[in-house]
């Protein structure tokens, strides 16, 4: 299973993703003039108002429809309504919902794929794909029950879908059954399920799902061997005729590198596993791999890569789903990790989003254990720069103390588009430091700062602001001249473009 959350704070705690006009100056990637905007690290709602509960799913375009399968867990509900109450381990079946989609950024609620007395069995549901059998018409959901597979059919993509059978064992893999698993359907119309072992996880597996009804799951191929680990979110992509089998590492619900594999055929053979661009800084933008899939439009083509980030039983931070996109640089797939971009899906087209936080894990959520070096940070001063429990948001902070005096800095080196931004962080400090800040410098002009080293009990948001990059390049962090015992905590940074 898996995952892991982060949050703007100047964001509510629910948003709608709603349709926006211009796009802002964007870091590396395409630029559009106008689309649907995403916005990441905060709780998705429907065109209702509702929150989207689906986690742990698929995405199956038809037509010019996209429709997004995935699980309502008993706990998203109430780590929804109370994040502050932390992570819970309910992870009771509630439904596989549906939501449908033109544009990629409002989602409409359909309705329930399967309820509990419609999926039998007992245990864990999850990890669901859906893909229509071109021979029989009919559309198949698929979905781990405990140790099985369960399998559904529908006449539509949005309708109510029958059990049609379970599955308690696939041919050729070491345990008998799936881990974590997704459904790919290749450019045929063939269905595969994607997915490492059961227990242990170290070894990848494709299977061709029965050309005749895709209700069974035929004898798998072992297509790779991890030898540092195990893999779980397992998700496949494809790119000009090449296969992509990307996975996260074996951490329970917590974010993660994103590692691939690549291969010309399905079954392989695929090339040795590497890490996907762009997912070193965040740890995939503090998700897990959880679905992918491409949107081809008039113009252009990326992969959407969907990150669960399962904040309700990690207790990390706010939202469960986290979209980014995906391009190609040659055959080497690159992550944009952005808290908020623009979308055209009918050009198949995208931008960074002018409220795009180009800070990368502002909150110390990716690292998920205690220690002194985090995901996207550099530091000075040693080991007096830590991470700390009991964030503004989610689980983490950054801890600067010592008893002793110290002075020491983490700070990130970040390349952005010129321009005018606002720097701003939550924060507590014991004060009586000889000199404490949030501070932004190498940007063109002389370093800005906000003072901290006073008594601040409780968390506050401090604010720099008219930040005029005119060099391509800023550094923010959070530097203390320290005397011994004095101490600071920062969390959520966010640095915006304009006000």
């Amino acid at each position: 299973m898996l995952k892991k959350t982060i949050v703007s704070v100047l964001l509510p705690l629910a948003i709608a993703l709603t349709p926006v006009g211009s796009a802002g100056a964007a870091a590396p990637g395409p630029q559009v003039a106008a689309g649907a905007t995403i916005q990441n690290d905060v709780f998705w709602k429907d065109t209702s108002g509702n929150p989207i509960y689906s986690q742990g799913g698929g995405v199956l375009k038809v037509g010019s429809t996209y429709y997004w399968y995935g699980v309502k867990y008993g706990g998203a509900v109430s780590y929804y309504n109370n994040p502050a109450g932390g992570k819970n381990s309910d992870v009771s079946f509630n439904a596989i919902t549906i939501y449908s989609s033109t544009d990629l950024a409002n989602w409409k609620f359909e309705g329930n794929a399967m309820t509990p007395s419609d999926i039998g069995g007992a245990g864990w549901v999850g990890r669901v794909g859906v893909s229509r059998n071109p021979t029989t018409g009919k559309y198949v959901l698929v979905s781990q029950l405990g140790s099985e597979l369960v399998f559904g059919t529908s006449s539509t993509p949005n309708g109510h879908f029958t059990r049609a059978g379970t599955q308690s064992s696939i041919g050729g893999v070491s345990t008998g059954m799936s881990g974590d698993q997704s459904v790919f359907t290749d450019d045929d119309g063939k269905a595969y399920l994607v997915f490492s072992n059961k227990s242990g996880r170290s070894h990848l597996y494709v299977s061709p799902l029965r050309t005749s009804d895709f209700l069974y799951a035929e004898a798998a191929k072992n297509v790779y061997n991890s030898s540092s680990g195990g893999r779980e979110g397992n998700i496949m992509f494809k790119q000009n005729g090449t296969y992509y089998f990307c996975s996260s590492d074996l951490h329970g619900w917590n974010a993660s590198h994103t590692y691939c594999i690549s291969a010309k055929n399905i079954m392989g053979p695929y090339s040795a596993e590497f890490v996907l661009p762009g997912t070193d800084a965040d740890f995939s933008h503090v998700t897990q791999t959880g679905l992918a899939f491409t949107v081809t439009g008039s113009a252009g083509s990326f992969v959407m890569f969907g990150g669960d980030r399962w904040s309700d039983f990690a207790g990390n931070g706010l939202g469960y789903n986290d979209w980014v996109p995906v391009t190609f640089t040659g055959t080497t797939p690159v992550f944009h990790s952005l808290s908020q971009w623009t979308v055209d899906a009918a050009a198949g087209t995208w931008s960074v989003g002018s409220g795009n936080n180009h800070v990368l894990n502002p909150g110390a959520e990716a690292d998920r254990v205690a220690q002194n070096d985090l995901a996207g940070w550099s530091t000075t001063g040693g080991a007096v720069n830590s991470n700390k429990l009991g964030g503004h948001t989610g689980r983490w902070a950054i801890a600067q103390s010592s008893s002793s005096a110290y002075t020491a800095s983490r700070y990130q080196n970040i390349s952005l588009p010129n321009g005018s931004y606002t720097l701003s962080a939550w924060v507590k400090s014991s004060g009586g430091q000889k000199k404490a800040t949030i501070f932004a410098k190498n940007f063109g002009g002389s370093e800005v700062n906000s003072s901290i080293n006073r008594s601040i009990g409780t968390w506050t948001k401090v604010t720099v602001s008219g930040i005029a990059v005119t060099n391509g390049s800023i550094q923010v962090g959070v530097f203390s001249d320290a005397n011994a015992g004095n101490w600071v905590n920062v969390d959520d940074f966010t640095l915006v473009q304009g006000g």
